[in-house]
């Protein structure tokens, strides 16, 4: 494992070009909408919304030209999620940023929302979103009024709970026939094995039970749908193509933003899955060659330990090749 880069929970907004630097002119606002759930049930189990993302899109749609709000059922401080592993630059600038703060630990109460102010909205994650987002008339009527003004809508890994029993003026349940993706059965039950006592449902098979056709990506890898309007993605890892598909959806080409070593571990990834370990080799040296960041051997090593829960020996002995591969050329850099 690399050494933990200390200087990292310094990290300002300011020193992020690509936040500060070459912003468009205002463009309207986003509404990100945050859980207020802070327990899993009765299971004693602690939740909340996850940070990376909220904080990843957050600072994609204001390098865009778009001011974000922050809501969640009840208002105020909702409880939020810190995972030590997934932690970035743009994460822990999220923490220092005294605006991002005041927004999240002052959220808006969705029933004071107003539909019209809004260009988008964005549902972020986080386990808690599976208990407060279902059933909650407020972002029901959110997602109606967006739906019938032909305004985005974008949801992330548990996000999409909040399309679950949303209906439309003929009856018809939003979801019908919607091309939507979201943290899978497999994704869910993996790391918690007793989720279908702990949840209200899975989310995969509500979407599905619905009338979503579901799209299912490779297990903790970027997979996003595109359903014109709708924009879903399925897990953390779908945080930033989302983002941007979402502001494309807008009518803008993203800015230009330099790839993330975890992103590239992400495409590592998935050329194993799909091509192999040569080809994900090849992916390696490819970004060395082009002086792309180097993919992050923190994620390739989080998905040998997915590998050895599934008892997929030969996946982990290929993944820790690879991780150790990755070291090799960055000491020889």
């Amino acid at each position: 494992m690399p050494a933990e880069d200390g200087t990292l929970i310094h990290n300002q907004v300011s020193d992020i070009a690509y936040v500060t630097e070459n912003v468009p002119a205002f463009r309207g606002k986003i509404l990100a909408v945050v859980t207020s759930t802070d327990s899993m049930g009765s299971s004693g189990k602690e939740t909340g919304y996850e940070l990376t993302e909220l904080a990843r899109a957050y600072y994609v749609f204001k390098a865009n030209g778009f001011d974000v709000d922050i809501a969640s059922p009840l208002g105020g401080k909702p409880p939020v999620v810190l995972d030590d592993d997934d932690m970035g630059l743009f994460d822990y600038a999220f923490l220092n940023d005294t605006v991002a703060q005041s927004k999240t630990n002052n959220s808006l109460m969705l029933e004071a929302i107003v539909p019209k102010d809004y260009e988008a909205v964005y549902f972020v994650g986080g386990k808690g979103a599976m208990f407060d987002f279902p059933n909650n008339k407020h972002i029901q009527t959110l997602i109606q009024d967006f739906h019938d003004k032909d305004k985005v809508i974008g949801a992330v890994c548990h996000g999409p709970s909040a399309l679950v029993n949303v209906k439309l003026e003929n009856g018809q349940l939003f979801l019908k026939n919607k091309q939507v993706s979201g943290f899978t059965n497999k994704e869910e039950l993996l790391l918690i094995p007793k989720a279908e006592s702990i949840f209200p449902f899975l989310l995969q098979d509500k979407l599905i039970a619905q009338g979503a056709n579901f799209n299912e990506g490779i297990m903790y890898l970027e997979k996003i749908s595109h359903d014109k309007n709708l924009i879903t993605g399925q897990n953390p890892w779908s945080v930033w193509a989302l983002a941007e598909a979402m502001v494309k959806q807008l009518g803008y080409n993203p800015k230009p933003r330099t790839i993330t070593a975890e992103e590239n571990a992400v495409k590592v990834l998935y050329a194993y899955e799909t091509k192999g370990k040569e080809n994900s080799k090849a992916l390696i040296e490819q970004f060395v060659q082009e002086h792309k960041p180097y993919a992050s051997r923190a994620l390739l090593i989080n998905h040998c330990a997915v590998s050895l829960i599934q008892g997929d020996l030969k996946k982990f002995y290929d993944l820790v090749g690879l991780a150790s591969y990755v070291k090799e050329l960055e000491l020889n850099k």
